[in-house]
């Protein structure tokens, strides 16, 4: 940490800290009394002493206590976080030490705060406070010992206040041990890793940059800057309309604490409409489903890449097979959607389907229709299904470079027939 070298800069600055104080409330009264004592109590050496009494009535901390109840006694803490914790939890110790600072306590105090915050070419008057800088102490007062005892008073605000204590009001978690005894936990408010959140998303929501990024979507404009999104943001108010009581960081944000969703997603799928006015699913109602168009490429690829019969070996085999098979649950997927579809959908008149499709696809039309029923008890409609599955299969990966003859067709058909058998069996459950 570098020092101002001239003590006349920090008391310059100090000066101009109470002169402004001290403006802000003349301006709140016109009574002459009064303002003759804000002078007097705003003179350096006298606002000073002052502050250094009133200084262990504060204390700077990372984690606070009085978020859990406005009216707990106990202890907060300062802290960077555990390390050992890993990238792969968030929580304090993901600030990697660059947190804001929390302050608690008698809100009265906090002037004292602020004051220890201002800044002098890039060092506050804390750090310089808690380094026992001379020139802090030269700037403070023309009594050399006056003034160390002040820098020492103000250097504590870092220290913890007595002993670690919990509360009534305060949290409290009893996490049992093998001996039988206990351990008393007492979860804290992590003040500054909650300011993270929100200056980062509030800055998202309504900075300058958020703003034209939104505006540049709406006119369908390229910028720059991305648009971040919170579904579903809640807000937490802690401190009602005194916000200050609670911290000096919560009365920065005005009380506000965002709450992001914690939610799983909620599925949206689009309706379900049954086949019709079409022969078969074997056709663009299946074969055009993203998933299945994907597969069906790949597929067509692969055996493009291995088609040289001198690489037929295992590991092409059980890839080919492992296509397949991907092919085949998405057909059992597809069918599982449809099983959704009211009773009797296929009696339809639009519905064109071949028998054995619907036999399939409207399994519980048989309920109410004991004609449909018999149809599907007495005729080998999964064996049909199996036999038109594969005749689409091949013709979809039939291509000039690819060509799908029955010799070709050979090299790979026992890893399209064990997935028929197997389809088979998924039908025979049904």
């Amino acid at each position: 940490m570098s020092s101002p070298s001239d003590p006349s800069r920090l008391r310059t600055a100090i000066d101009d800290f109470l002169a402004e104080r001290l403006q802000a409330k003349l301006d709140t009264t016109k009574d002459a009394e009064k303002q003759a004592e804000l002078r007097a109590s705003h003179a350096r050496t006298t606002w000073l002493a002052d502050a250094a009494r009133r200084v262990n009535q504060i204390q700077q901390v990372t984690h606070g206590l009085k978020y859990t109840h406005p009216d707990a006694r106990g202890s907060s803490l300062n802290s960077a976080g555990n390390p050992a914790a890993g990238a792969h939890l968030v929580g304090s110790h993901s600030l990697q030490g660059r947190h804001v600072p929390d302050v608690v306590g008698n809100a009265a105090a906090l002037d004292v705060y602020k004051f220890l915050r201002l800044e002098v070419e890039g060092t506050t008057l804390l750090d310089l406070a808690v380094a026992g800088d001379p020139a802090l102490v030269a700037a403070l007062s023309d009594d050399p010992g006056e003034a160390a005892g002040w820098v020492k008073a103000f250097a504590t605000l870092v220290e913890p206040k007595g002993n670690p204590a919990s509360h009534a009001l305060a949290k409290q978690v009893y996490w049992p041990l093998d001996d039988g005894d206990y351990h008393l936990l007492a979860p804290l408010f992590p003040s500054s890793l909650a300011h993270r959140v929100w200056t980062t998303v509030s800055e998202d929501r309504f900075g300058d940059a958020a703003k034209a990024a939104r505006a540049a979507r709406r006119d369908h404009q390229a910028h720059p800057h991305g648009v971040r999104e919170y579904p579903d943001l809640a807000v937490r108010n802690f401190g009602g309309t005194k916000p200050q009581n609670i911290s000096q960081l919560n009365s920065e944000r005005r009380g506000e604490n965002y709450l992001l969703a914690a939610l799983p997603p909620a599925w949206r799928s689009d309706p379900v409409r049954p086949p019709l006015r079409v022969e078969t699913i074997f056709g663009p109602w299946f074969g055009n489903r993203r998933r299945v168009r994907l597969l069906a490429e790949g597929l067509r690829k692969y055996l493009l890449s291995v088609r040289d019969p001198d690489r037929n070996n295992l590991a092409i085999r059980q890839t080919r097979a492992e296509w397949v098979d991907a092919i085949t649950t998405e057909l059992l997927q597809f069918a599982a959607e449809l099983h959704e579809l009211p009773d009797g959908w296929s009696a339809d008149p639009d519905c064109r389907l071949h028998p054995a499709e619907r036999c399939w696809l409207d399994p519980r039309r048989g309920l109410t229709d004991m004609e449909f029923a018999s149809a599907r008890a007495s005729t080998d409609w999964r064996n049909a299904i199996c036999e038109r599955f594969g005749h689409w299969l091949n013709a979809r990966l039939n291509t000039d470079r690819t060509p799908m003859g029955e010799a070709e067709f050979t090299a790979w058909r026992g890893e399209l027939d064990s997935h028929l058998r197997l389809l088979r069996e998924d039908l025979d459950d049904d």
